[in-house]
Parts: C-alpha cells; structure tokens; sequence
C-alpha cells in the first residue's frame, strides 16, 4: 500500500512538474532578411519581450534569411498556420490587392515624416483586408528611403536602358520597363550571388540593404535619390492570436506597439549609418543628377496614375486621406 502510494505521489509531482511546459505555446516566425537587419533585430527584441510579458507561456522563434520559407511564400504560410506569424514587405503583394503597394510608388512620400502619414492613410484599410484573410497586422515599420544602385555613372534614365535591374516587387519591376531596363526578380537573400554572378547589374533599394548584401562589393555608384520608404508588416494568423489567453494576447499587442516604436527610429539610424558604410567601403554615395531626378519623378507620376486605375475609389480616398 506505501508503495502504491509513494508511486502515485511521484506520478502526480511528474504531471504538475510538466504542465508550465505543456502549457507553453511555440511560435515560429518566418523572415526574409540577415539577422544582423534592423527589421530582423528588431524581430528579436519583439520576441524577447513577449516571451517576458507571458512568462514564457508564448515562444516565438525568428526564423531569419528565408531559412524557413522564401520571402513570397511567408504570407501564404502565416494565411495557412503553417507559420503562426511573419514578416512580409507589403509592395510584394501589390498584384494581390493594389493597396498592398501603396508605399512603393516613387515619389508618393519620400520621407520618414510622409511615410508615417501614408501610414496612418493606409493602415484602417489595411488592417480591414487582412482581417477578411484571416490576418491580423501587428506592426509595421518602414525601410529607409530607396536609392539606385549601378555599375555605371547614371546622367539621366538613359543610362539604365538594357541594364540587367533587379526587381523585389511590382512596382520595381514597372520601374524597369519604364526605364528600358532588364528586370529580374531577386529576393534579398540571393542579391549578393545575383551580383556576383552578373544576373543584376542595377537595383534600387535602401543603404541597410546595400550594407547588408555587401553591394559596395559588386557596385561602385550609390544615387540617394530618396524615391520611396516600403514597409515591412508582422502579421500573425488570427485563429492562432485568438487561441491565445488573454493576458498572453495583450503582451503580443503591447510587444507590438514597442517594436513599432523601435523599428521607426532604428531605421532612420540604419540610414545614416548605412550611408556612411558604403562610402567607407569605396562607394561614391551621391545625389542624383537634376535630369535623373526628373525622369524619376516622370517615372513615379505614371506609376500614380497607374495604381489609382488598380487601386480605384479605395485608392483615391486612402490618397486624399494622406494629402490632407
């Protein structure tokens, strides 16, 4: 009888003993980026503090470098639980649905002040969309503002004719043609063996990206002609957040709004810090010439007018919105 005894009491210290880790819920979180990338440190900091604020009760793991699954699959896989939450760069998903890509249109906002009022535009409309996808947008922080990159001087658009250009997005590919370029789709991981190997030869994209990829490496000329700031967005499956006990979904939230916060400021330092690494490495950082500018601009005007015929009534209010 003692032992009976003894031996329930060492089954039911066993049971009580696993349930803190039976009551544990894992998260994996798929990105795109280097782990040394702002957005991805700022992932880790994000899931540091939920894993604090729960007590351990959430784990979220950053999967960075598209170690997990590819930059265009990660919305797809969050949609489907095959990752509980993600990272995604919304101008990607512009064919989607053309709201998606309303911070990838050159010359819209072009800086980090206009960039937040596009945000705060967009965001309602946004956060409507994805709900309707069984999505949740927990936070979005920009990239700083987009610049060219070439192996040749660049005057003007001229110069880029025939060039092989690397493209991320809709919009960047749109850039290409208008421009008489070359576009090849490149997602950010494979940028440095796309140089190396000759299939980019142009791009357009931010000094962290520039920092990150090593392009100084593979591209002697830097153009800061500041044409857009895309965003990022961590967006999570609702039927996962909503399978989350309430204090554990308020610790998500306010994790959320604290990386927002954090991500914000982090990338105006990235940019001026990345700036500063690329000509320490022997690249020729410049302001774009007046003629390049121009045909820039000419370039981001049609590309306006093109996503408003997509984008249609929604669009036009989510612009009078931002332009108030």
């Amino acid at each position: 009888m003692k032992r009976r005894l003894f031996s329930l009491t060492l089954a039911t210290s066993a049971l009580v003993a696993a349930l803190p880790a039976a009551a544990q819920t894992s998260w994996d979180l798929p990105s795109a980026y280097p782990a040394t990338n702002f957005h991805t440190v700022n992932l880790t900091n994000f899931a540091s503090d939920v894993e604090k604020a729960t007590g351990g009760k959430l784990k979220i793991t950053v999967h960075a470098n598209a170690a997990l699954f590819k930059a265009p699959e990660i919305k797809r896989a969050v949609q489907g639980g095959q990752a509980q939450i993600g990272e995604i760069i919304l101008a990607a998903y512009q064919n989607e649905w053309a709201m998606f890509g309303a911070d990838g249109i050159p010359f819209l906002a072009t800086s980090y002040e206009e960039s937040r009022k596009l945000y705060a535009a967009q965001k309602p409309i946004l956060q409507k969309k994805l709900g309707e996808q069984g999505l949740m947008l927990l936070y979005s922080v920009a990239w700083p503002p987009q610049g060219i990159y070439s192996k040749k001087p660049l005057a003007s658009a001229a110069d880029l004719k025939g060039s092989k250009w690397r493209a991320y997005s809709p919009s960047t590919s749109r850039i290409a043609q208008l421009v008489g370029a070359q576009p090849v789709t490149v997602q950010a991981a494979e940028l440095s063996q796309a140089l190396a190997t000759g299939v980019v030869e142009a791009n357009m994209t931010s000094g962290a990206t520039g920092v990150d990829s090593k392009l100084f490496e593979h591209l002697k000329f830097y153009y800061d002609v500041q044409a857009w700031l895309p965003k990022n967005a961590v967006i999570v499956n609702k039927r996962a957040f909503d399978a989350l006990d309430k204090p554990s979904q308020d610790a998500l939230l306010k994790a959320a709004a604290d990386a927002e916060t954090r991500g914000w400021a982090a990338s105006q330092k990235v940019n001026t810090d990345s700036l500063a690494t690329l000509r320490a490495n022997g690249m020729a950082v410049e302001p774009p010439t007046a003629a390049l500018k121009s045909d820039m601009q000419k370039v981001g005007a049609t590309m306006l007018q093109e996503w408003l015929t997509q984008a249609g009534a929604e669009g036009q209010q989510m612009l009078d919105a931002f332009r108030k």
